[in-house]
């Protein structure tokens, strides 16, 4: 990585935090205004964040770990972090450039589920109870409207994670009391047959569309709710098996992906009326109550077109009638496949999408296992999205998280040996391609401390105060040597450093968020890759060396791009003609350069 001079430095020092000052002064209002492709959102899991508040650990009174979730020593389980230490740590988020906030589930959860001996915690918020209130081991619904007015007054966005394919499990089937269920289809279990297409009538009139005529639930199954759980969930009509689809276990492909149970999940039964208005009507309250910013939908793709249809107008309207116009809606379709992708923007008509092709693509490029052109080509395929390549700005982007692991996991994993120098490196050019690239740069708390984890889901939720499980603790990280349980709110550790350089030069340039993207240098090998953002009269180029050789080329730019300046590394200060540009990068660095006025 080329360093920069001092004189650079202190520019974009001042650039950026005379840009974060200025929408601390403007707030409350300003923030408002601000579209989606202006944030760098920092993705947070409040379990594992900070520990604000102790004497909400075990979510109520300490009736051991099985019962109340509550053991730091065990990755699966509650560790103390809650919404109070979110709030914080507002300082340490924003020095790090984000201007968004996105939480993992607050709702309230079944604290503990699994069968004997493979029992684990719901310390990632989607096994969900009560969706109208806040899970009691993070805090209250005062302290979650304190964390927004706060990062609101700030300038911040607060985005909030939902759910409605499913709730945490409690409806069970009498065939199968001690296994999961197999999922059976419609074809065979049709919802007019008990238990099968030999069954006898039930549901008498039930056309697939006149849900009031949907009397029985046994077309399957026969699903029952445990004593003592009649009213478990919030709001009440969730307790009702008739809004479930009661089909077992998903195996995530045809139709059981959207109607079965999502690992023993109760699957809500999305097509009906009722739950349509219900979920309107549940999330729209915390609009109204709390006026967040936006909705990042936990497993999407897992619920039917015509539900989306109907919920995402509903939410942004509730939003603009808040006075929200800019309200963020994106769902988790979790394939790396653009064609998947977009086809839930065209179809479930969903705003954006989080971009897992762009994920796949920018962490081969950046280990070295593929051309750049690997990222090229997704970039190409931004006019398939409903709306375009200016959808494509509006699709989060990112490097890893809480279910996939982290972008160091998965340099380490490609290449075990690899030197700390390296491992760096590659971080860094992940970190780079990400937050100058079009979409919506997502950072995963942690990153930007180097945590790499052991793998993923629960291997890749390290806590950032000090820890107590040992597998956490011998972690390798990225820049720095340092081992065992620690505080991880470093402000000068190294990829804190870089990450929020990247993120207040993003903040502090239109073209970066907004600018059309070209690209101008792609190969079929580890090497150059170069893009272009364009914005008026505003070329940024940012050029990238995924090789571990140097290297020197002319690139393409715009005819009238004549005079450049450095925003990262040494820039030419002309081009060597009219619509050529000469760069020369080290291996694994990267450069970001600008002309104006054309």
């Amino acid at each position: 990585m080329s360093a920069l001079t001092p004189w650079r430095r202190t520019l974009l020092a001042v650039t950026a935090l005379s840009a974060l000052a200025t929408a601390v002064s403007a707030a409350p209002q300003s923030y408002r205004q601000r579209k989606p492709q202006d944030e760098v959102i920092y993705f947070v899991l409040p379990d594992r964040f900070e520990n604000g508040d102790a004497t909400n650990d075990h979510g109520g009174p300490a009736l051991g770990p099985l019962i109340d979730g509550f053991d730091p020593t065990r990755a699966g389980f509650y560790h103390g972090g809650d919404i109070q230490g979110v709030t914080r740590r507002l300082d340490y988020i924003q020095g790090l450039g984000a201007t968004a906030v996105w939480l993992a589930p607050i709702f309230k959860n079944r604290a503990v589920q699994g069968s004997p001996g493979q029992e684990s915690a719901a310390h990632h918020g989607y096994w969900i109870t009560d969706f109208t209130d806040v899970d009691p081991h993070l805090g209250t619904t005062a302290d979650f409207k304190a964390l927004v007015d706060a990062a609101h007054a700030r300038g911040m966005k607060v985005y909030m994670d939902i759910v409605v394919n499913h709730t945490a499990d409690v409806i069970q089937y009498k065939e199968c009391p001690d296994s999961r269920c197999a999922y059976r289809g419609v074809a065979d279990y049709p919802y007019v047959r008990q238990g099968g297409v030999n069954g006898a009538p039930i549901n008498d009139g039930f056309d697939g569309k006149d849900f009031s005529k949907l009397k029985r639930t046994d077309w399957a199954y026969t699903p029952y709710v445990p004593a003592g759980q009649e009213h478990a969930k919030k709001p009440e009509w969730l307790n009702d098996p008739i809004f479930y689809h009661n089909r077992g276990d998903s195996t995530f492909a045809g139709e059981s992906s959207l109607l079965g149970d999502f690992a023993t999940l109760d699957d809500v039964f999305t097509e009906n009326p009722r739950v349509v208005a219900g979920f309107i009507e549940v999330y729209g309250q915390w609009i109204d109550d709390f006026g967040v910013d936006g909705f990042r939908i936990d497993t999407a793709r897992h619920v039917e077109p015509a539900f989306w249809q109907a919920f995402v107008p509903a939410m942004l309207a509730r939003a603009k009638a808040k006075g929200i116009p800019n309200f963020h809606i994106f769902g988790e379709v979790f394939d790396p496949d653009v064609a998947a992708l977009a086809r839930h923007v065209k179809v479930d008509k969903l705003p954006a999408v989080l971009d897992f092709a762009f994920q796949s693509a920018a962490t081969d490029v950046a280990i070295g296992r593929t051309g750049t052109d690997r990222l090229a080509t997704v970039f190409a395929a931004d006019p398939v999205y409903e709306g375009g390549e200016a959808t494509a700005r509006q699709l989060p982007t990112f490097l890893g998280n809480h279910d996939m692991g982290r972008i160091g996991w998965f340099m380490l994993k490609a290449k075990s040996a690899m030197s700390d120098g390296e491992l760096l490196a590659r971080v860094t050019l992940a970190n780079a391609l990400m937050l100058t690239a079009r979409g919506v740069p997502t950072v995963y708390y942690g990153d930007e401390q180097g945590f790499t984890g052991d793998g993923d889901y629960s291997d890749s939720r390290e806590d950032m105060f000090p820890s107590q499980v040992a597998s956490y603790n011998d972690n390798r990280l990225v820049g720095s040597s340092a081992k065992g349980p620690m505080s991880a709110f470093k402000t000068d550790a190294v990829l804190y450093q870089r990450i929020a350089e990247l993120s207040k030069l993003r903040v502090a340039t239109p073209a970066l968020r907004e600018g059309r993207q070209v690209t101008r240098l792609a190969g079929d090998k580890p090497g150059l890759l170069a893009f272009s953002r364009i914005l008026d009269k505003t070329e940024v180029v940012a050029v990238f060396n995924t090789s571990d050789l140097p290297l020197k080329a002319n690139i393409p730019v715009e005819n009238g791009s004549v005079a450049w300046a450095a925003l990262h590394g040494a820039c030419a200060a002309t081009a060597v003609a009219p619509g050529s540009y000469s760069v020369e990068l080290a291996p694994l660095d990267y450069k970001i350069c600008v002309s104006e006025g054309r």
